[in-house]
């Protein structure tokens, strides 16, 4: 079956569905479940941009994920190898996939220069990374993960090569320093011919206007991606490389192919969007910690997706994330789990892939790098709160496709924002500890309609007056559907 054919053609829209049609969408739903469990046995890798689109990632350190042994005994040094494997990964899918995750962002593969635990210092673009396991062992995992409609999005990076100063005689194949730009350190960020040109951290800068340089990285790419069927991805440092390179590469590769422009500014970030399917999504996570964590005006989102929309080709193609492996994570800044929840459902609400940093499901809390790439094992895999919330969230974006949907702003004022997509509501609140009222009179729903927050059965709304009133607690967070039995459904199909 063609996959394209399927997300654009078959299944259910909610919207269509009323009150006096429960059995027609019994049995619309009975056969998407059907279709899709077909789709998933006849064809499970994809690199096509919608199918992404479609699908929430899950990222994790390969080296701090999951050990071979499944042993749980803490790390000693966080700066250094901790032992965490392909096959640990490929042990704990169904823990993932339990979750609702149908993508996983693995680490870097390739050969590291000594302490490289993270994949960012390559040394051979041609060797995996022993540390990992073999290449037969990622081959297992790629291949495993297929197995369970989890596509696999690889790290890689374009930008520099491992820490080895000048000595390129180390590196496989970049070992003459003609290969280089020549040594200066990136300090400049206003200055892109100097953000190009420098060496970030003082790792040895690539020179991608080097025939042989842009050549040989274009080669690898298309290698890499055809050898191990990688369906996906992320490319490290963007805007460290001239951003024409980026059309030449990502071609090669022929997958979907997202970047990592490490800014704020609308413009500057929403410009990549032309050489490469899509961004990290940097200015919605600052606006994040803006409103979630230092409770700044929610109205700021107004304005925030009136600057996404001038700057931004697509913004279902863009990542969305509240925490990663760059940065502090979000408790660790801001102490309220509530607020990091509604956060965390933000991101995966909003217009853009969903992109969910490992130990979410934990409250890891942990600072700068690298303390914010803590060992996972530890937790044994036991679910959580989190984890609980996360699948419904999955499981209602899956069954009304709500990725499909435009992201229409219903309110905003400073403690309160509400927006619809298709047939479902969302509220959130930055005031956790005051309990907030509103009115509803912008949304999609007609008059008599009954809407039910997915997270609490019974918790339901009537629209009267072409109003319903929505009511949040303690920072809570409500997705309304309407009420036609979708939950007890959701319930019965993807428990």
């Amino acid at each position: 079956m063609n996959r394209d054919t399927f997300i654009y053609n078959e299944g259910f829209s909610a919207h269509r569905i009323n009150n006096n049609s429960i059995v027609q969408f019994q049995i619309k739903m009975k056969l998407f479940i059907l279709v899709l469990a077909l789709t998933l046995v006849f064809s499970a890798s994809a690199g096509d941009a919608y199918d992404w689109r479609s699908r929430s990632i899950y990222q994790l350190l390969t080296d701090r994920y999951a050990r071979s042994d499944r042993s749980d005994s803490p790390c000693a040094n966080l700066s250094n190898y901790c032992g965490g494997t392909f096959e640990g990964i490929r042990k704990n899918l169904d823990y993932i996939k339990a979750m609702g995750f149908d993508a996983i962002w693995i680490s870097p593969i390739v050969e590291n220069y000594e302490g490289g635990y993270h994949g960012y210092w390559a040394t051979n673009l041609y060797k995996v990374n022993k540390h990992f396991g073999t290449t037969r062992e990622l081959k297992k995992l790629v291949n495993a993960a297929h197995s369970k409609d989890i596509l696999v999005m690889v790290d890689v990076v374009a930008n520099h090569m491992g820490p080895v100063g000048t000595n390129f005689s180390q590196i496989v194949p970049f070992n003459l320093s003609e290969h280089y730009h020549p040594r200066c350190l990136l300090t400049n960020w206003t200055d892109q011919h100097h953000v190009e040109n420098c060496w970030l951290a003082d790792l040895p800068d690539l020179d991608q206007n080097s025939p042989f340089v842009k050549r040989t990285l274009i080669d690898w790419i298309r290698h890499l991606v055809a050898e191990f069927k990688f369906d996906g991805i992320r490319i490290d440092t963007i805007l460290e490389v001239p951003a024409n390179f980026w059309l030449d590469f990502t071609r090669a590769a022929g997958v979907f192919a997202m970047g990592e422009a490490f800014h704020a500014g609308y413009q500057y970030v929403g410009g990549y969007q032309n050489v490469i399917d899509g961004v990290l999504n940097y200015p919605l996570y600052y606006k994040l910690k803006e409103i979630f964590g230092a409770k700044q005006s929610m109205s700021l989102f107004t304005t925030h997706y009136v600057e996404m929309g001038k700057h931004f080709k697509n913004q279902d193609l863009l990542g969305n994330f509240v925490d990663n492996h760059d940065n502090s994570r979000f408790l660790n800044e801001y102490n309220d789990t509530r607020m990091f929840k509604a956060a965390l459902a933000f991101t995966i609400a909003s217009r853009g892939i969903p992109f969910t940093y490992y130990g979410f499901e934990h409250n890891f809390d942990g600072g700068a790098d690298p303390l914010n790439r803590e060992v996972f094992w530890t937790t044994k895999f036991k679910p959580s709160s989190l984890t609980k919330f996360v699948k419904t969230l999955h499981e209602v974006r899956k069954a009304t496709r709500w990725y499909d949907q435009p992201q229409i702003e219903s309110l905003a004022d400073d403690s309160f924002y509400a927006f619809s997509r298709g047939s479902t509501f969302f509220a959130f609140t930055n005031r956790p500890d005051e309990k907030q009222v509103r009115t509803i009179t912008s949304h999609p729903y007609h008059e008599g309609q009954m809407l039910c927050n997915i997270f609490e059965i019974g918790d339901c709304v009537r629209v009267r007056n072409n109003t319903f009133p929505v009511e949040l607690n303690n920072g809570e967070v409500k997705i309304f559907v309407p009420d036609y039995g979708a939950k007890e459904l959701l319930k019965s199909y993807f428990s």
